[in-house]
């Protein structure tokens, strides 16, 4: 039997550095220190930064003093200055590449281009994008809604920044049709980029495969779809708790991915579960390797 881990499983650049930040800012602040939002889609890693005195509340209307942590999906500049009038400590965690996005869409509002983000309306990164567009920004999030769209001379589109990259090309393709001037701005990160290559082509190789991450994590409901598309045999779970004897019955061969939120130690939980349950039907040895 052999397990085999997706390259880049576990925390990305942004997500890493912005735990950095909310624990560096525990230590070194007196009083409240909040959030605000969930800083990472993941129940176990907010429930670590709960017991640490990392609270996290879902408006900023709410907030009344202490310090706030913008977390790494970034805010619309009326969340700023909402903050700014309430006179509150804050640390500003905003991916650096959400950033660059934000930047690009102030950009192109400016210059009066009509901007379409492809991506879940819901997220808080688009609801933080939309808030740079000036009232000229639109959410799609698959095809068959830009298929909706009417003709138009110019537009302008990017992505969220972990969005699949096959939905955004599939939704390039129908907008090419529906404009005459597109301009197209690939925004998917490069590590969600990578992340998403290593589970498609693990998916590829192996019997079964679970994607390991939160179940409101956009990013890793992404890698689930897609290892899905390749391999029907493909489970989203949260923790090693949900692995079964019955999951791996018939497999030689089983992968594991984890969403960028994903903390480390629950990818190396949903390991030894395995060989656990390996165990419990036989004593042949496994193999454990990160993918190459």
């Amino acid at each position: 039997m052999e397990i085999i881990v997706a390259r880049n499983s576990g925390f990305c650049y942004g997500v890493r550095r912005a735990m950095q930040m909310a624990l560096q800012t525990r230590r070194r602040t007196e009083g409240p220190v909040l959030t605000l939002g969930e800083l990472i889609h993941n129940p176990r890693t907010i429930a670590d930064l709960e017991a640490r005195g990392v609270h996290s509340v879902e408006h900023p209307e709410s907030i009344s003093g202490g310090t706030v942590i913008i977390r790494s999906h970034g805010v619309a500049p009326d969340v700023y200055r909402l903050l700014k009038n309430k006179r509150v400590q804050v640390v500003d965690a905003t991916c650096p590449i959400v950033k660059k996005i934000q930047d690009l869409v102030a950009r192109l509002a400016k210059s009066g281009e009509d901007v379409i983000i492809v991506g879940d309306p819901r997220h808080p990164e688009i609801k933080g994008l939309l808030g740079y567009s000036r009232g000229r920004g639109r959410v799609i999030e698959n095809e068959a809604q830009a298929g909706k769209l009417p003709q138009k001379k110019r537009r302008a589109v990017l992505a969220q920044s972990t969005q699949d990259v096959f939905r955004f090309g599939r939704v390039v393709a129908v907008l090419i049709e529906k404009t005459e001037e597109l301009r197209v701005y690939n925004t998917i990160c490069r590590f969600t980029r990578s992340r998403q290559k290593s589970t498609s082509d693990l998916a590829s190789r192996v019997d079964t495969l679970f994607v390991v991450g939160g179940k409101k994590s956009s990013n890793t409901a992404q890698l689930y779809q897609i290892s899905k598309r390749v391999l029907a045999n493909t489970h989203l779970i949260e923790n090693a708790s949900e692995i079964t004897p019955q999951l791996l019955r018939g497999s030689k061969r089983i992968g594991i991915s984890g969403g960028a939120s994903t903390p480390p130690e629950a990818i190396s939980e949903a390991v030894a579960k395995i060989q656990r349950c390996i165990e419990h039907y036989s004593q042949r040895e496994t193999t454990v390797q990160w993918q190459s």
